[in-house]
């Protein structure tokens, strides 16, 4: 049995992906024999959170504390070198496959009550392949009898190939952007014009440093906002499509990962909140007993 349990491949056409029990991760997606996901191996220790889905919270809540009705609750610090509770609660849990065949792969878990999220949630992730490429569903139901504080988000690596990140032209169709403080806490949600994080029009990340929020974002006509990374000939690139439950994006070109994974790939994270959202209360979701919060998101690699 690999260390990421189950690896359960989906296939459709050019495109491939890999499910892992460990986490509903997303291990790796591939197109036409090219990878664009920089992902892990079925026996590599999960680093930098990669593909990982982040449960009942994304992101950061600064010193793992927030309040909720009324109620001071305590996180574990999971990021002890910068004080904060970081990317939730279900990275290192065995996800149960409920349904799996060729192009399609459905996992659940439960979240119980614990110290620092007295809460019980049913989570669900679901992957699709078909022509346009991967779709991401992922759903969660409260079963307790509180109303739970919710976000969700995923961590996802993407490469066109390029050795590094610097080289790869970047756009990213949000308005805002959100300065954060050094241990990675929004201070203030500010517009990217003029700004080093305006990346609306397609440019070449460069020596750009990006560990950035984004909020504010546009959308198509189909409710998509699409995070575009292309290869510098323009021949080959990768769309990350945004849905239904994701207001804020965070981009990350792995500054601090270690070598070899720094800057060899851009993680876009889909979240349905900023960082220390429990905390400031911004978007965060009060999902009520019985009810149900659906987050979508995908991926569309093209050539030209």
């Amino acid at each position: 049995m690999s260390q990421t349990g189950r690896q359960l491949t989906l296939r459709h056409g050019d495109h491939t992906a890999v499910v892992v029990e460990l986490g509903a991760a997303l291990r790796s997606y591939s197109f036409g024999g090219r990878e664009v996901l920089q992902g892990f191996g079925p026996d590599d220790p999960v680093t930098g959170g990669r593909g990982q889905i982040l449960v009942p919270w994304p992101n950061r809540v600064g010193a793992g504390r927030y309040r909720w009705r009324g109620e001071d609750l305590q996180l574990p610090l999971t990021e002890p070198e910068h004080g904060n509770a970081i990317h939730g609660l279900l990275r290192w849990t065995p996800w149960r496959v409920v349904e799996s065949d060729t192009g399609r792969a459905v996992l659940e878990t439960g979240l119980w009550p614990q110290p620092g999220y007295p809460f019980h949630l049913r989570v669900r992730g679901r992957y699709v392949v078909d022509d346009t490429g991967l779709e991401v569903a992922l759903t969660t139901w409260n079963e307790g009898e509180e109303t739970a504080p919710y976000g969700v988000g995923q961590h996802p690596y993407f490469t066109v190939g390029t050795g590094t990140v610097d080289d790869a032209s970047l756009t990213v169709p949000a308005r805002t952007w959100l300065r954060t403080d050094e241990n990675g806490l929004p201070v203030a949600e500010e517009p990217v014009t003029g700004t080093p994080y305006d990346f609306r029009e397609p440019r070449v990340i460069g020596a750009a440093r990006l560990d950035t929020p984004f909020g504010s974002l546009v959308r198509d006509a189909r409710g998509r906002a699409v995070v575009r990374l292309a290869h510098p000939s323009g021949e080959h690139g990768v769309d990350v499509w945004l849905g239904e439950g994701t207001e804020y994006l965070q981009l990350y070109t792995g500054d601090t990962l270690p070598e070899p994974e720094r800057r060899r790939a851009l993680a876009v994270e889909p979240m349905s909140c900023p960082p220390n959202a429990f905390a400031d209360g911004v978007s965060v979701v009060a999902l009520e007993p019985g009810g149900h919060h659906t987050m979508r998101w995908g991926v569309t690699p093209w050539r030209g």
